[in-house]
């Protein structure tokens, strides 16, 4: 036997030990056989909901702003959604093609279990995109139709397909996604002609959403792996503030339902309102980004009064924690703290537990069960512990190549993530920056060159140079600078207005400042000492 087989085989025991010991396989065998049968059936993501009504039944699954759905009513309200969805024409014969642009909700996740119940091709829609880019995406991924929440509405307005609204907070529109359902029978689904396909949103190095393709995740290493680090149980009842349709709310989502844990969704995060769910309902879990925490830290003495006895994990992910806000987060919750740090492309890579963050409050943790981490020099060459490089990784859940057909570097099998960072001498990693210009603001991939590109095509804007600023909230955001037309009366109302049409909110400068000149060197880019001088004077 081959040592890479044996490996994989030493990898596939561990994992099955930690599902084990999680309680995910511990179920009645006929349950366990159903289960089972649904993933094969409908795959991981389409025959969740009826395996996990086969073997959970009446616990609750979801609590939302609407109220409470069991994992049995999940199962037959996917079957409807599922029903409604087969509707959607397919002129080629193919996949059809099934947009979703929506907050944190049950519908948003019972849309698209059903979605790939019915072997669509799923692409989940930032909340903050505008038209444009749903337009853009729509038309790249070849979009047949879109569910919806209504405060989207306007985004979609030059979209030609079929709309569900799945979340309206005035009258009922003739499109409510689960009105048209309910005339649809509950029941076993058919056996799709394939296997659905999930494509999760990411940005290229200019900005351009790009859609990560995944269609059946690893049974075994993509849950173990989180729950090597991460202990969820069944009796977890867990608030994900996180967005479900980023890779983080979404894979904690997937391995809650797995487990028969209680999923408690709000559909806009507000600090205190968090802080009330936590502590009313006992919560033990508590999943958000790094400003959210930090926001929840912000409520001081109400935060200290608030009864969090039962909370045992705060999982964050999305963006880099600073070690001070580390060190906040244990000092009021106690070591609770698990920080996971991932990307669209790898899935997670590395979770930071508490012990790992009370002795090096700076790391990203240890990589995951299954997962493999290279720092290299530009060549790819791995580099000794304590060198700083290019961070590198293989891991069960990759994607190397976008719906657009453009491909991720590889090298000998690993991605290459675009972050810097190094191994310290008892394998935690450290993230240290970016290997091209992207910042992370708020949880959210920005590039500076595309907010640039929107400012230098406005009529009174001469040039623009857009950079990132430290942010006590968001970690970075943008500040652009302006040189004014010569002709023209600079107003920067009417500036900021033109650029929320072009851009989401994620890429919007909080500060635009008007300067007299920015002087370029022969590459054409701003001189390094010109963007010093203006930190220097604009702090």
């Amino acid at each position: 036997m081959t040592s890479v087989p044996l490996t994989r085989l030493r990898t596939g025991a561990a994992a099955f030990a930690v599902l084990l010991r999680s309680g995910m396989l511990s179920l009645p065998p006929q349950a366990a056989l159903s289960s089972a049968r649904a993933a094969r059936r409908w795959g991981p993501l389409g025959g969740l909901p009826a395996g996990t009504a086969a073997a959970f039944g009446d616990r609750i699954a979801f609590r939302d702003d609407r109220g409470t759905l069991t994992y049995r009513e999940f199962g037959s309200r996917t079957e409807r959604f599922a029903r409604l969805f087969a509707t959607v024409p397919r002129p080629d014969g193919g996949q059809p093609g099934i947009g979703i642009l929506c907050r944190n909700h049950a519908d948003a996740v019972v849309a698209l279990c059903a979605a790939m119940a019915v072997g669509a091709r799923v692409v989940l829609l930032n909340s903050d995109f505008g038209h444009r880019q749903v337009d853009e995406v729509a038309a790249r991924e070849q979009l047949d139709a879109i569910v919806y929440d209504d405060e989207f509405a306007p985004a979609l307005a030059g979209f030609d397909g079929i709309t569900w609204c799945a979340w309206h907070s005035g009258p009922e529109p003739g499109n409510a996604l689960a009105r048209l359902a309910a005339a649809f029978p509950a029941g076993p689904l058919p056996r799709p002609d394939r296997l659905g396909t999930v494509v999760i949103l990411t940005s290229g190095s200019s900005g351009t959403p790009k859609g990560a393709p995944r269609e059946s995740p690893n049974p075994l290493l993509l849950p173990a792996g989180l729950l090597s680090r991460i202990p969820l149980r069944r009796d977890d009842r867990i608030l994900l503030s996180a967005p479900v349709f980023h890779g983080w709310g979404l894979i904690v989502t997937t391995i809650a339902l797995l487990l028969g844990a209680e999923v408690v969704l709000q559909r806009r995060f507000d600090a205190q309102r968090a802080l009330d769910e936590l502590a009313a309902r006992r919560c033990t879990v508590f999943v958000a980004v790094p400003t959210m925490v930090r926001r929840m830290l912000a409520l001081g003495d109400r935060l200290t009064a608030a009864d969090l006895g039962a909370l045992r994990i705060i999982g964050s992910g999305g963006a880099r924690l600073a070690p001070e806000l580390v060190a906040e987060i244990s000092g009021a919750f106690g070591p609770v703290l698990h920080n996971l740090y991932g990307s669209t492309e790898a899935s997670y890579i590395s979770i930071a537990t508490p012990a790992d963050l009370a002795h090096a409050p700076d790391c990203a943790g240890r990589p995951a069960l299954g997962i493999s981490v290279r720092i290299a020099d530009a060549d790819g060459h791995a580099l000794p512990p304590n060198t700083n490089g290019r961070i590198l990784v293989r891991t069960s859940g990759q994607v190397t190549t976008y719906t657009d057909g453009s491909s991720r570097a590889m090298i000998d099998g690993f991605l290459d993530t675009g972050d810097r960072g190094q191994l310290d001498d008892r394998g935690r990693l450290y993230v240290t920056g970016r290997s091209d210009g992207m910042i992370v603001s708020g949880g959210e991939n920005v590039f500076p060159e595309e907010v640039e590109l929107a400012l230098q095509r406005h009529p009174g804007v001469a040039d623009a140079v857009v950079v990132p600023v430290a942010d006590a909230d968001f970690g970075q955001r943008l500040r652009a600078y302006l040189v004014a037309d010569g002709a023209a009366d600079l107003d920067l109302a009417a500036v900021r207005a033109r650029l929320s049409s072009e851009l989401p909110r994620s890429r919007m400068p909080r500060d635009i400042i008007v300067v007299t000149e920015l002087p370029r060197g022969a590459s054409g880019k701003v001189l390094r000492r010109t963007l010093e001088e203006l930190e220097r004077s604009h702090p």
